[in-house]
């Protein structure tokens, strides 16, 4: 497992720690508007932007939207590096 597979997984936990913030906010509120939450991401986004009120709410839908974008790519870039490596040299 490479760097980026690790710096990846780090930064999908801090996404996963700021959507369970969310969605606990969303539970909390409705329990519909939790289950909504939990099953469709559209509705996520949109309870995070309008309905959820909190004292560092942009720091924590940054933290939730940007560590998924981030994680998602630096896992893809690793993930196609290890397979590169795993592959060997390539021919002539």
């Amino acid at each position: 497992m490479g760097i980026l597979t690790i710096l990846g997984m780090l930064f999908c936990i801090a996404a996963f720690v700021g959507a369970i913030m969310i969605l606990i906010d969303a539970f909390k509120n409705e329990v519909w508007k939790g289950i909504l939450g939990f099953f469709c991401f559209f509705y996520l986004l949109y309870y995070a932007i309008v309905e959820y009120q909190a004292q560092n709410k942009w720091l924590i839908v940054a933290l939730w939207l940007g560590g998924g974008i981030i994680g998602g790519a630096l896992m893809g870039v690793g993930g196609v590096g290890a397979a590169m490596n795993a592959a060997g040299p390539l021919p002539h």
